[in-house]
């Protein structure tokens, strides 16, 4: 810091240094000639050193990543309610391949579970932890499924199109972040088309994919996973005695096995290239509470409890004997908050 600081301020000085000469001694031409060679240098200061150039634009790797993880971490605490399987995973996960330094694949994490339980919210994390800009970073690409790949009868030219951007753009950074949202709804076959990135290459057309992330999202696995969440709440356990051995392996197998999955007996699951399936439990009573008070709060407004539980008890909740989960998470959230404040 200091020596890109001093090269700004040699090169600021020599821009000055013609302004403290007597008035008659100043030439115009020579002063435009020292100011444009000052300011050059300095430019040539700030673009030799990538700390200071990155502080005014976006750079790869922009974030060290320490504080990468830090960040991740420090959000995640914050703001994601009942997903001590998830808060765990990720954080262990990202910090462990941003602290290797010789890693021998790309990250994959496959994120599964219902609507409103926290998938896009946390690669949303993710991506902030990692660039400033977060989801509007030109280096985090971000896939909907029924958006971006809706024809059935195209599936070939989008296999094309997605190599071309991933090769394309991890060869502008290796530190991408490429996340696929809806792959339920994914066309079966498609998401193998990315294999070779994902495998154990050190180059493929002399470029390396072993820094880039990938987040995959689906609802596929959500019954398996409220299965094993009932499972221990009837046997009187907490959810947080719930482990990732106690999931993973059935939630992987069942995402593989299901017709209606773009994971559907693909490759990436096959030849074990997903590196960790994080289950997002169904969300209780408590959690919906939760979600309501640090929307209200990041609203600006006071909570006030008549309402944050009315809210809570309007959401619809299953099994039906029991009415343990929410069938819609904290997705709505923002909308009943709409209905009860005047905004």
């Amino acid at each position: 810091m200091k020596l890109w600081w001093g090269a700004l301020r040699a090169a600021l000085g020599l821009a000055l240094l013609p302004l403290l000469r007597p008035a008659n001694a100043v030439e115009p031409i020579s002063l435009g000639l020292a100011i444009a060679g000052a300011a050059a240098s300095a430019l040539t200061g700030i673009i030799s050193y990538p700390r200071l150039y990155c502080y005014f634009r976006e750079c790869c790797l922009q974030r060290h990543d320490q504080r990468a993880a830090a960040a991740l971490q420090e959000n995640l605490d914050r703001k994601l309610f009942g997903q001590h399987l998830v808060n765990k995973v990720v954080v262990k996960a990202v910090k462990g391949f941003l602290n290797n330094t010789n890693a021998k694949k790309p990250l994959a994490l496959s994120l599964h579970g219902w609507t409103g339980t926290g998938k896009n919210f946390v690669s949303k994390i993710v991506a902030e932890s990692l660039y400033k800009r977060g989801l509007q970073s030109k280096y985090v690409h971000q896939f909907v499924a029924t958006l971006h790949f809706p024809h059935a009868h195209s599936i070939n030219l989008y296999k094309d199109q997605l190599q071309s951007w991933i090769r394309g753009n991890v060869s502008i950074c290796p530190r991408s972040l490429f996340i696929f949202d809806e792959m339920d709804k994914m066309h079966a076959g498609l998401i193998d088309s990315i294999k070779p990135f994902l495998d154990y290459y050190e180059l493929l057309d002399g470029v390396s994919y072993r820094q880039a992330i990938f987040i995959f999202l689906s609802n596929a696995g959500a019954e398996k996973i409220t299965e094993v969440a009932l499972d221990f709440w009837r046997n009187g356990r907490t959810r947080e005695e719930i482990l990732l051995t106690d999931i993973q392996n059935a939630l992987s197998v069942s995402v593989f096995n299901n017709k209606n999955s773009g994971f559907w007996h693909s490759t990436l699951i096959d030849k074990n290239l997903i590196d960790y399936f994080v289950p997002f439990l169904p969300l209780e009573y408590k959690h919906v509470k939760m979600c309501v008070r640090v929307e209200i709060e990041s609203r600006g407004y006071a909570v006030d409890e008549d309402i944050l539980t009315r809210i809570a008890d309007e959401m619809t909740y299953f099994p039906k004997e029991e009415r343990i989960y929410s069938d819609k998470g904290c997705k709505t959230v923002d909308a009943k908050l709409d209905y009860y404040y005047d905004f």
